[in-house]
């Protein structure tokens, strides 16, 4: 069709703001014209709904006119216009969020039309959005999905196929022109043309080796809170031991990654991309840094005021451990959390009792009897078990009892979509933020104190191959695991071979040759007079239901058809 064949067309501009802005206003209108009156979500979004049907998304298709690499890019936009709407008016609510709903559906099925060649394109090109604010937005259909949590178009398998395709770095962002490309070095078979420092930036190699250097972290964090009980460690008082080196110093990598991470976002993005993931972050490196200050205060100070600052350093090290832990929304590891983090506050004098002691008042609190006298000659431990107290409070009577509610029925039954869009958000999160050399932390420092001050007085050649030595350097071993399992375990049947290396078709588009629906059979088989398609594929799929109507819509077209035969034979009888 003319229509979907356009999506293949590429524009060799992309669209102003003001273009978009007008299509996106189009798209409304159009929205409030299918969907004047309130229309359950359900019946939106269903597979045959009768709403969405392929002459309403047609109709949008001819509504984009030039602009088809755009559209579902503007429908995202005109869904979150939906959204606004919706939550600043109540009255409205239901039917303003059905539009919104709509709109995200008809990207997704827009997007299942655009061609394997195409999707990528489609998908992760940006383009510029001015809000009503004034502020310049820069973000692709992916993106913006992510930020604004449509979970509909996240779960398609066009969105998981671009998602599952940068996770593995079988596409990477070329970042001089911001665009996303297939890797060049895809179809290599050598260890050595494997051997790439750029590859550390692939998620899914970040994300092994973040989860590495966190649990080195948490072990580093559990010793310099607990290093005041020990005895052989009295100089303790006058300087940092190794413990604290080096948590401070694996401290000061994740604040200069994160600061780096939300520089770069606020330059290309929006603030709209940061989420609660990032006050926490936040908060955890605010603690980081004033229980250094407080130790560095300590170590500068004599007598009793350096043991004072001292020991507030450990109090306030202490209640990061509830932050740090991972999956804090659960009640055994948030317990754990504070566990480590009230014994950390008994031992930050150099004195503690038995933890089973610590675990028996925490677990006394959880049932409804806190013994507050346990901590009251600490005002920072009584805090902390204030905290306990709300959040097992807050945990138990909105978390446990929605599991016997309907709201956990709700989630449950949308458990997929909910992983799929935190699956692209945080593949996404990890490329977003354009960098050409990626120093994870806590090599982060190197690449501070080492490396970038040199970008200014390097041509842009000599200051990649620079990186790329000290990369190589202090990233050799994980590289060279990199690329061995690229060039073995990864290899087979990727993105790119599938659509270059051997030659073969994507799997919708063989289902449709003729010799697929039709086959013959050859050799000794065919000498015997056998035959497969004795009917042929256009006959057999006759009987079949169309599925891409809903059964009312069926019914509808029959009772139409009824309708002009019953009129047909009304008109013969009256001239008989």
């Amino acid at each position: 069709m003319e229509n979907a064949a356009s999506l293949v067309s590429s524009l060799p501009l992309k669209p102003t703001p003001g273009t978009l802005r007008k299509l996106v206003v189009r798209l409304r209108a159009l929205t409030l014209s299918l969907l004047p009156l309130e229309v359950s979500t359900e019946s939106i979004n269903s597979p045959t709904s009768r709403i969405i049907t392929p002459q309403v998304i047609q109709t949008y298709i001819a509504a984009a006119g030039d602009l088809i690499d755009a559209l579902p890019y503007c429908l995202l936009r005109a869904r979150q216009d939906f959204v606004k709407q919706a939550n600043s008016d109540a009255a409205d609510y239901d039917e303003n969020y059905g539009r919104a709903i709509a709109c995200e559906v008809l990207a997704r099925r827009i997007i299942h039309k655009a061609p394997s060649d195409k999707l990528v394109s489609v998908m992760s090109t940006r383009y510029k959005h001015r809000h009503s604010d004034g502020d310049i937005e820069l973000s692709s259909a992916l993106e913006l999905a992510i930020d604004t949590h449509c979970t509909i178009f996240l779960s398609s398998s066009e969105s998981q196929d671009v998602v599952n395709w940068l996770w593995k770095g079988e596409i990477v962002l070329e970042y001089h022109d911001d665009q996303i490309v297939p890797y060049n070095k895809e179809l290599e078979l050598s260890l050595f043309g494997h051997f790439d420092p750029v590859r550390i930036s692939v998620p899914r190699y970040q994300n092994v080796f973040r989860i590495a250097i966190w649990l080195i972290f948490l072990v580093i964090y559990s010793q310099a809170v607990s290093s005041p009980l020990d005895p052989d460690k009295s100089a303790l008082r006058t300087e940092f031991d190794e413990w604290e080196i080096a948590l401070y110093i694996l401290s000061l990598a994740f604040a200069i990654e994160e600061m780096h991470k939300n520089y770069k976002i606020l330059r290309f993005a929006t603030y709209r991309a940061f989420g609660f993931w990032n006050l926490v972050t936040f908060a955890t490196d605010c603690l980081f840094i004033t229980a250094f200050a407080l130790r560095v205060a300590g170590i500068a100070s004599a007598g009793d005021n350096g043991d004072r600052l001292r020991l507030l350093s450990f109090q306030v090290l202490s209640y990061a451990a509830p932050l740090i832990c991972p999956l804090q929304q659960l009640l055994s590891v948030l317990g754990i959390g504070f566990l480590q983090g009230l014994f950390a506050l008994d031992a930050a004098d150099g004195f503690s009792q038995a933890p089973t002691e610590i675990v028996y008042v925490m677990v006394e609190a959880l049932l409804g009897s806190p013994d507050f006298a346990k901590f009251r000659t600490t005002p920072a431990g009584m805090i902390l078990y204030y905290l306990w107290n709300v959040a097992t409070v807050v945990i138990l009577l909105n978390v446990l009892i929605s599991l016997f509610s309907s709201a956990y029925d709700d989630v449950v039954d949308d458990a997929e979509a909910e992983f799929l869009a935190y699956f692209a958000g945080k593949t996404i999160g990890m490329v977003r933020a354009p960098d050409v050399f990626v120093y994870p932390a806590p090599f982060n420092i190197l690449e501070t104190f080492l490396v970038a001050p040199f970008e200014p007085i390097m041509s842009p050649s000599a200051y990649a191959q620079y990186n790329k030595i000290i990369l190589t350097a202090v990233l050799f071993v994980p590289l060279t695991i990199i690329a061995f399992l690229e060039v073995t375990v990864h290899r087979p049947q990727t993105w790119l071979n599938g659509l270059i290396g051997d030659g073969s078709l994507p799997f919708d588009e063989e289902n449709d040759l003729p010799q697929t629906r039709d086959p013959e059979v050859d050799g000794e088989d065919r000498e015997r007079g056998m035959m497969i398609s004795k009917v042929p594929f256009t006959e057999l799929v006759k009987q079949f239901p169309d599925t891409h109507e809903s059964v009312e819509t069926t019914i509808l077209r029959e009772i139409e058809e009824l309708k002009k035969q019953i009129a047909n034979l009304t008109g013969l009888l009256e001239k008989s």
